[in-house]
């Protein structure tokens, strides 16, 4: 069953309430009661609906669901916190940098294009912040890119920020339950997320262009029709991580006309012994590039694995790069087949 509506007033006492989250987390406060609804602030209760941000078609209060949460907004937010790359760069994407009062959890710079508007938005952590580095932020709005970004061994749980009148969001494609998870992702799952969070922003104008830019040059790109096949390597040495059958890089290697040797996994991620690898004998190897295991560090490890040194991919250098941000869900999906498309084809494979 849904949790029940956020009420979220224009500026709250987020202090008190992040005192109040403080003494709960610590089991300090045992009984107090005080974070509930009073935690939102006056005006907030038997308010009238506030009509739509300029520029915007949505009216609000907005109810939204992610993995089978429900929160109401009672005006576009004003205060985002961010966890994740794709978080981060869907509110740049959506023209509402301006609005960010705190980020975490990079995995890796911004698109250059992006770049001007992320400069002065503090980074609260390297990988998931403390909940009390978010609350002292007084966001009215928490926007995670993972599930497991908004729990008791992350930023802090979905129904803690509930209760103290934050709203959360979690990206769909992220969640795990299989009632909420999707089967299979794909492109139009993606910009469904963009028009949402256009949608959540007050931002719908900026969501609809973007939607409509990304779906043209989703069709502008021709994918190989020499059925070719790949590895989507994403991390490991002892043991690959590699895209699997239902995530971001299946979608997107369908995209460019790759097979995925590990297709046949029903998960968004998996291990894949290097013996399966090499019994694969992909045509191309696409690399994740990430600052804490690069493309090149991947190159050297498959060149110097004895059991993928010999495979004529890895020989020839047959590789397409990909970098780690744009593995994910989110607004650089459809850049990256673009560039993926045009890699492959300077690599002038055929079988």
């Amino acid at each position: 069953m849904p949790a029940a509506p956020v009420r979220l007033s224009r500026r709250r006492t987020l202090p008190l309430a992040a005192g109040l989250a403080v003494c709960a987390l610590l089991s300090a406060c045992a009984g107090s009661g005080a974070a509930g609804p009073a935690a939102a602030g006056p005006g907030t209760e038997g308010a009238a609906p506030s009509s739509a941000a300029p520029g915007s078609t949505a009216t609000f209060p907005l109810t939204v669901s992610s993995c089978g949460v429900e929160a109401t907004l009672e005006a576009p937010p004003e205060r985002i916190v961010t966890i994740k790359s794709s978080a981060t760069e869907m509110v740049l994407a959506l023209g509402a940098g301006d609005r960010l009062v705190g980020t975490a959890f990079a995995d890796g710079d911004v698109p250059a294009e992006l770049a001007p508007a992320a400069a002065d938005v503090p980074v609260l952590a390297e990988k998931n912040p403390a909940t009390e580095a978010v609350l002292e932020l007084e966001p009215d709005l928490v926007y995670a890119g993972w599930e497991s970004n908004l729990t008791a061994d992350g930023a802090g749980e979905r129904e803690m920020y509930q209760d103290l009148g934050v709203a959360t969001y979690v990206s769909p494609s992220a969640c795990k339950a299989a009632e909420h998870r999707p089967e299979r992702l794909t492109f139009d799952l993606v910009l469904e997320e963009i028009t949402e969070a256009g949608r959540m922003l007050g931002e719908e104008e900026a969501a609809a262009e973007l939607v409509a830019a990304q779906r043209a040059e989703l069709d502008a790109v021709v994918p190989s029709d020499a059925g070719l096949t790949a590895l989507w390597y994403s991390s490991g040495e002892d043991v690959p991580y590699v895209g699997a059958g239902i995530g971001a890089p299946q979608m997107i290697m369908d995209a460019v006309g790759l097979e995925n040797v590990a297709a046949g996994v029903q998960d968004t991620w998996t291990s894949l012994g290097w013996e399966a690898v090499a019994e694969a004998n992909p045509d191309v190897v696409v690399l994740v590039d990430a600052a804490w295991n690069t493309a090149e560090h991947k190159k050297q490890a498959l060149e110097q694995n004895p059991v993928t040194a010999a495979l004529p991919a890895v020989q020839e250098e047959r590789y397409l790069v990909v970098p780690f941000p744009a593995t994910e869900a989110g607004v650089r999906n459809v850049p990256a087949v673009t560039d993926l498309a045009a890699q492959l084809a300077e690599l002038e494979v055929g079988r």
